[in-house]
């Protein structure tokens, strides 16, 4: 005999609602992006206020390394044989079989420097020196060459990738010797060394690797759009002044 089913004989019904989701997913990580482009940018000024630049000048070198980050200018050009797996396929008795086998593939890789991420800091760097010759350029030699060594000594060479260093080291490293240099004002040695030595030993020191590299282009400097070498002078610069 069967009894009609009445509510709550029912089976459980679960109500997914996911677009009340989503839409407040999106609009926190809008949120999230925001604020931290609002303290990226906020933290950049307070470190180049630091080391004598106005607010206009501030944002006149932001938006150029922003703009130039996106330049690579080619130097030159080297050829390598790098050793790849290939994939063969065999068919046989209506079987196919894939058999990989290492080849050596010819890969020319582009030397190149980046505008925004290795020129422009350069060039601020200078600027700092000839600016504060008197007062600061022995101690930037000096933490220049020993963040360059410290650096060089933990990069490494990523194949199809480039250079790649732990992302804080090297703007410790210079705030460190810097303050240990200049424990009174080590802003301007902070990011004179932080963005040379960067440089320096991850990238030229390693240069003469690139003829190993399964990467079409190598750019000295180059890692995105606020590049990391222009970032590790600014944490230099924050690091030294919070020490």
């Amino acid at each position: 005999m069967q009894r009609e089913m009445d509510d709550d004989d029912l089976p459980p019904v679960w109500v997914h609602r996911h677009h009340h989701g989503r839409l407040l997913f999106a609009i926190l990580s809008m949120l999230l992006v925001a604020v931290v482009i609002f303290l990226l940018i906020a933290t950049s000024e307070f470190a180049f206020e630091k080391i004598g630049f106005t607010p206009l000048e501030f944002a006149m070198i932001l938006l150029l390394t922003f703009i130039g980050s996106a330049v690579d200018i080619p130097l030159y050009r080297v050829k390598s044989l790098v050793p790849i797996i290939e994939v063969q396929e065999v068919r046989a008795f209506w079987v196919t079989y894939r058999v990989p086998r290492r080849v050596l593939k010819q890969v020319s890789t582009t030397i190149a420097v980046n505008l925004g991420g290795a020129l422009i800091p350069i060039a601020v760097s200078i600027y700092l020196l000839a600016t504060h010759v008197s007062s600061t350029l022995v101690y930037a030699v000096v933490a220049t060459l020993v963040t360059s060594v410290l650096v060089h000594l933990v990069a490494r060479r990523v194949p199809g990738v480039g250079i790649v260093t732990p992302a804080l080291l090297p703007p410790l490293f210079a705030a460190t010797i810097s303050y240990l240099l200049v424990p009174a004002s080590p802003a301007v040695v902070a990011y004179v060394s932080g963005t040379l030595g960067t440089l320096i030993g991850a990238d030229l020191t390693n240069l003469r690797g690139a003829d190993h590299s399964a990467a079409t282009m190598e750019s000295i400097g180059g890692a995105g759009t606020f590049d990391g070498v222009f970032l590790t002078g600014i944490v230099a610069v924050v690091l030294a002044a919070l020490i």
